[in-house]
Order: structure tokens, then C-alpha cells, then sequence
């Protein structure tokens, strides 16, 4: 199956990106936990089992399932200056400031000749100490004297196994983020690179570039259906990159969307999507974290008269009836995470109870952690397909988190 179709949050998943977390895990440091976006370090081994159980799970339920890390190395493999062109601005983005380590960071990664090799290593990260080529030069600088070898020239992106983030599926396009935060900036250069030269997606029409000015990631973009997108203004996404989104969307010829509800949600390292707080679960259930509910606001965005004008109402009815008009049905249920309670909903929600990947409707993975989240599903009807969690919800993201479909029945 090739190219992007995504119309839904719920319809049957045939197809997902992943990245299994790999070396980067193990270059995060107490001293890099806050600028790499952790508050924990993961134990790799039991995180790529923990990982390994999920794709498992995903594969038992009829989703294809590939690696962002294969797609790109399979890009590589095509044509030598793709490769070269790679390199360079991976290098370029990293932050290495000085000049006399580019060509021989780029000599090191190039001597790497298998591709996906390669591309796990721009990912991982690199040390000094790794570096052979012209040694003495390296050395012989005071910077490197003082700090050592174990000095990493080349920061890891450990966020990278959350895929949702750095583009998002609409409909049978894509958007490729700015990233909120400089740290994960890198993550967008292999979606790049994967919907310019990979022949399954480089036809995929584009909605958002990596290089537009304003920030927004995949965790707040939900397919509601094939007429309507749900963004979350958050602490990562703008509103002016939901402007902008929305009138590419609205001038594209090959898109039936022409409604974008734009829900606000409190800025915090706790909420920092919305789909950590809200997700559809079913044709007309949500799980949703209580402690949105109060100061939430929702903005319809459509058409304006002009080609490039906008719409914009505020919404006053509850969330319940938006949906509800949204998705033309007479009622919807938000399912509260934790059911209610105020310390279990904070506890579980912080644990991702609210972020649930729906793979068919009325079928959810989750982090089986958040026990009382899930017995409430239960009862509501629901299938539910539970993974361990010790370690890949140490970098607080769920199912929905860790996985980008790319298309769905």
C-alpha cells in the first residue's frame, strides 16, 4: 500500500510508522534529561521489548507496520547525492558550533556504509571519541582538553519514537512540523527526506513545511472525519500555524476537509498535546482527561469569502454538543480518564491514560499502568488491547504517541 490516506481517528488501521528506540536512549544524561525533553531515563532494554510487544500487537490485528528508520535508508540507497545532501544538513542542524568538526563528522557518518546503520547513527548521536579522522586537531583545542572525549559533539533524539509528532496524515496529504522545540527540530529532516524521494510517498501532496514560521506538531492534529480536523492550541502548536495549515487545506483541490475545530488547551509540560488529554475512541465515544474541561475553548475555522480568508466563530455550546455537530450524531460520550477522580485522572493521565491509539472502531491500545482507565473502557463496551509501560512512558507519550498512520480503511 503506498501514499498517505488518513480520514479518521477510528476507521480500521492497515498501515503505521514507527521507530523502534534504539542507542539514542542511552546517551541521555541526568544533565541533558530537561534540554532532550525527559524527566526519566529509560532502561533500553526492556523499552525496545516493551516496543517490540507493541508492533506485535499491532501486526496481530491486521496493521502493516514500517520503520521510519528502513523508509529512510531506503531513500538513502537511491542515489548517492541524496545521501551526501542528508549528512550535510543533519550536521548543519545539530548545533555544532565548531566549524573544524562538520567535515569531520561528516567523514565519520560517511564511512558508515550500510544505510540504515547510517541513519540510527544520526540519530544516536556522536562523541568525540568516536571521531579518528585527524585526531591531533581535535585534541589540540582547549575546549576539548577541558571537557574530555566523553564530550558528544552531536546531540541523540531520543523524542524520536514518538513518530506523531514531526508531520501528521490529513486525509491523503501530510504536514511536516516545526517543532516546538529545538531539541526535536532534527526529527522533521527524515520526514523530509521520506516525502520528497521515497517512491510509496514522495506524490503526497504537502499542507505544512518544515520551514514555515510558525510551530505545530502531529500530537495535536486528530482526523475526525473526512470533512473535519480537531487542532489543539497548546503549548507546542500556535494558532497562527493552525491559520496557516487551515489555508492550505482550504485551497487544495484533493482534500474534502472544510472545517478545523481549534481546541485550547492549558500550556503545561502535563498537556502538552491534545491528544495527551482527548482521543477518539469509537464512532461516538472520546476519552478525555477531566481537567480540561473547565477552561477549554473551541474555535470553528472555514472558509472565508476569499480564496486566502478564514471563518472564525467561537464555539459557546459544550464539547459534547461540538462533536456531536461535528460528526453528525445525535450524542457523543466523553469517557473521563481515571473516571473522574481527581488524583487518578492527574495520576493516570500523566501515565498517557487519555492517549489511546484506536486501530478499529471500538479497539484501543493502551499502557496497561492505568488500570482503572481501562476497566472504565471496558465497561463502556470497548476492546482492549493492553502493552507494558515501565519504560516508554518514562518519555510521556502513549500509543497514539508512538504511532503515525498512514493510512486507514
Amino acid at each position: 500500500m503506498k501514499g498517505i490516506h488518513v480520514t479518521s481517528e477510528i476507521n480500521t488501521l492497515k498501515k503505521v510508522l514507527l521507530h523502534r528506540p534504539g542507542r539514542e536512549l542511552l546517551n541521555l544524561t541526568p544533565n541533558t534529561l530537561e534540554e532532550l525533553l525527559f524527566d526519566d531515563i529509560p532502561y533500553l532494554k526492556v523499552a525496545e521489548e516493551e516496543h517490540d510487544a507493541f508492533s506485535q500487537t499491532l501486526r496481530d490485528n491486521g496493521v502493516e507496520v514500517v520503520y521510519l528508520e528502513d523508509l529512510v535508508a531506503e531513500v538513502l540507497d537511491q542515489d548517492p547525492g541524496i545521501r551526501e545532501r542528508f549528512l550535510r544538513q543533519v550536521i548543519a542542524e545539530a548545533g555544532v558550533r565548531a566549524t573544524k568538526y562538520h567535515e569531520i563528522i561528516f567523514d565519520f557518518l560517511d564511512s558508515i556504509k550500510d544505510s540504515k546503520h547510517l541513519v540510527l547513527k544520526t540519530m544516536e548521536g556522536v562523541y568525540l571519541n568516536e571521531l579518528e579522522r585527524e585526531r591531533s586537531q581535535v585534541r589540540n583545542s582547549l575546549v576539548d582538553m577541558v571537557h574530555g572525549e566523553s564530550r558528544i559533539v552531536m546531540n541523540p533524539m531520543p523524542n524520536l519514537y514518538f513518530t506523531r509528532d514531526p508531520f501528521e496524515s490529513i486525509g491523503c496529504g501530510v504536514g511536516i512540523n516545526k517543532m516546538y522545540s529545538l531539541t526535536r527540530s532534527r526529527e522533521t529532516i527524515y520526514a523530509d527526506y521520506l516525502f520528497k524521494y521515497h517512491p510509496d510517498f514522495k506524490d503526497v501532496e504537502h499542507y505544512y513545511e518544515r520551514n514555515f514560521s510558525f510551530h505545530i506538531e502531529g500530537g495535536d492534529v486528530l482526523n475526525l472525519s473526512e470533512h473535519t480536523l480537531a487542532i489543539g492550541i497548546s503549548q507546542r502548536t500556535e494558532p497562527d500555524a493552525i491559520e496557516k495549515l487551515a489555508k492550505n487545506i482550504f485551497r487544495s483541490e484533493h482534500t474534502a476537509i472544510d472545517t478545523i475545530l481549534a481546541i485550547r488547551i492549558p500550556e503545561s509540560r502535563a498537556f502538552m498535546h491534545l491528544d495527551t488529554v482527548f482521543t477518539q475512541i469509537d464512532y461516538d465515544k472520546f476519552m478525555v482527561h477531566p481537567g480540561i474541561l473547565g477552561p477549554l475553548e473551541v474555535f470553528k475555522i472555514s472558509r472565508g469569502k476569499g480564496e486566502s480568508e478564514l471563518r472564525i466563530t467561537r464555539k459557546k455550546d459544550t464539547l459534547e454538543d461540538i462533536l456531536a455537530d461535528a460528526l453528525e450524531l445525535d450524542e457523543v460520550t466523553l469517557i473521563k480518564c481515571g473516571g473522574g477522580d481527581v488524583i487518578t485522572a492527574e495520576r493516570e493521565q500523566w501515565n498517557d491514560g487519555s492517549n489511546t491509539l484506536c486501530i478499529a472502531p471500538g479497539k484501543v491500545v493502551v499502557y496497561e499502568r492505568n488500570d482503572v482507565t481501562n476497566a472504565i473502557l471496558r465497561d463502556h463496551g470497548l476492546t482492549v488491547l493492553e502493552i507494558a509501560s515501565s519504560e516508554l512512558s518514562r518519555g510521556r507519550g502513549g500509543p497514539r504517541c508512538m504511532s503515525m498512520p498512514l493510512i486507514r480503511e
